[in-house]
């Protein structure tokens, strides 16, 4: 059984830093592309990053340059280090295995499992 465990997520001023995790069990990181999605309310989940086991990644253009997507395989875990947070940052974090390519990392529809999420709030 596959469980991704989200956590990090928190309250932060405008221009702080959070550094969420997705803890993997059930499941080998090093074999398949994962991402990290955001949903805030009222507003349809965005795809925020993606890594695939080849180590490249992708980005929305909105994080570009203030995220990092990045995975330790021999902890089964995926980060995200967000820096310079905005206030249109806040939303629910939510951490996806199992896209077929970095390329479809803004597609949740093909991601086969998902998190619980973790809130993050930036004011």
């Amino acid at each position: 059984q596959v469980q991704l465990v989200e956590s990090g997520g928190g309250s932060v001023q405008a221009g702080g830093s959070l550094n969420l995790s997705c803890t993997a069990s059930g499941y080998a990181n090093s074999r398949h592309c994962m991402g990290w999605f955001r949903q805030a309310p009222g507003k349809e989940r965005e795809g925020v990053a993606a890594i695939d086991s080849d180590g490249s990644t992708s980005y929305a253009d909105s994080v570009k340059g203030r995220f990092t997507i990045s995975q330790d395989n021999a902890k089964n875990t995926l980060y995200l280090q967000m820096n310079s947070l905005k206030p249109e940052d806040t939303a629910m974090y939510y951490c996806a295995a199992d896209c077929p390519t970095v390329g479809d990392g803004s597609r949740a529809a093909v991601f086969g499992y998902w998190g619980q999420g973790t809130q993050v709030t930036v004011s």
